[in-house]
């Protein structure tokens, strides 16, 4: 594992690893990080599970995130843990695959894990079952799959990418007098569209040019061309959300442009963060003056001082981890709403069962202003048929400047409306 050292501490761990295995019942690189037993409370068994060495041309590596996990494990057991209860992390490589996905949750099952925290898969449909199945709650995934936003098991802490796109509507409609939008050519691609022209439509900006682009495509030179008409000579605006294929679209786009004058470029976070402004050049690379929207405020907001320093003292110069990643923030925000819920449980022994139960009988669960205060009853969530899980419906309008994205407006942006409106009509 890059970058992971013998650890010092006083109070022994045990590391434990398992290689990938062929078949639906083995588990797939997996690590294990327990704190030491003792006291009178038990210890806590919890999940994070993300891809981490994947290798395909389409997969996703987001190590990161079951780093931060086993980071955070050691700065709560040198603080006394979680109300008192030693928190034993199980990290699982869920390899960005249907199998891998399942693999991990029947982990989650055998480790009699009380909660899978700060995740991320794209394979809902092949880990929520058995999490359903064995009770476990599914807290803070990163909202890569429906699933998350509509099993009675996921408590999301976040709006997913259909609370960005409906933010990013907003954002664009602030400044753009016409706007195009380049998304996959799927089916997934036209509730993209939809939910832009939503939010345009909401704020009186004409209907955006809809601009279908090939997933895996290695250049985007006709779906360029086609945005920049769209939006017009001046005052227009361009917004891709096309995943990692995001920076592969603005590099044909680039070529293009100076043709068309001077066009506005966005996205979301997730298709454009801080690691991508920084490795294409940052203040003088193509992304200076990109309107972004996203879930969480900035990353050089002192609200996530606290997470920067259990990094710095806890990861142990883990490269994998970094503090302006969207999945390492979406993990510490999870492992935060479950300290929140394990301290109003106050009991001697943490079950799947009692974390289920306080989370459905409201606890609140306060993530120092990097969200708004979370709580998952049934009158907090949005309750519409495409997103019926969704409790967070604030997004943060930030822009880049001098190659680092800095608020572009203060504070949270609501887009409750935009996203009931999208799934009535969509």
């Amino acid at each position: 594992m890059t970058g992971w050292r013998r650890l010092t501490s006083p109070r022994p761990y045990r590391l434990l690893t398992c290689t990938a295995a062929v078949g639906a019942l083995l588990m797939t690189g997996c690590g294990v990080l327990p704190g030491a037993s003792g006291g009178s409370r038990e210890p806590i068994t919890v999940v994070t599970w993300a891809p981490g060495g994947s290798t395909g041309p389409d997969s996703v590596n987001m190590a990161g995130m079951t780093a931060m996990a086993r980071a955070y494990a050691r700065w709560a057991d040198n603080n006394g843990g979680l109300d008192g209860h030693k928190l034993r992390v199980v990290t699982c490589d869920e390899q960005d695959t249907s199998i891998g996905a399942g693999d991990c949750a029947r982990r989650a099952v055998s480790e009699k894990a009380v909660a899978v925290v700060g995740s991320y898969s794209r394979h809902g449909s092949s880990f929520m079952a058995s999490l359903e199945a064995a009770g476990i709650p599914y807290i803070g995934g990163y909202g890569a799959s429906d699933e998350e936003f509509t099993s009675y098991d996921s408590y999301p802490v976040n709006g997913g990418q259909a609370a960005l796109l409906a933010g990013n509507a907003k954002q664009l409609a602030r400044s753009c007098d016409q706007v195009s939008v380049v998304r996959p050519d799927t089916l997934a691609g036209d509730g993209q569209a939809w939910l832009l022209n939503t939010g345009l439509k909401e704020e009186k900006r004409p209907a955006p040019a809809d601009i279908r682009a090939a997933e895996t495509a290695t250049s985007y030179d006709e779906a360029a061309g086609q945005a920049l008409e769209g939006a017009g000579k001046t005052g227009g605006c361009v917004t891709a959300v096309l995943g990692d294929r995001t920076p592969t679209f603005f590099d044909s786009f680039r070529r293009l442009e100076p043709s068309y004058g001077n066009v506005r470029i966005s996205s979301v976070l997730g298709s454009i963060g801080q690691p991508l402004i920084d490795s294409t050049g940052g203040r003088n690379g193509p992304f200076e003056g990109a309107y972004v929207t996203g879930w969480y405020p900035e990353s050089g907001d002192a609200r996530w001082d606290g997470m920067r320093e259990v990094i710095r003292k806890h990861a142990f110069g883990d490269n994998r981890i970094d503090p302006d990643d969207t999945g390492v923030q979406t993990t510490w925000i999870a492992y935060t709403a479950l300290k929140g819920i394990v301290a109003a449980i106050d009991a001697p022994e943490i079950t799947a069962g009692k974390v289920s139960v306080a989370l459905n009988r409201g606890t609140r669960v306060d993530t120092g202003g990097l969200t708004p205060v979370l709580r998952w009853r049934f009158e907090d969530m949005l309750g519409s048929s495409a997103y019926p899980r969704i409790v967070n419906r604030k997004v943060n309008f930030q822009v880049v400047r001098k190659g680092r994205l800095v608020a572009e407006k203060k504070g949270f942006v609501d887009v409750t409306a935009t996203l009931s409106e999208a799934s009535a009509k969509g």
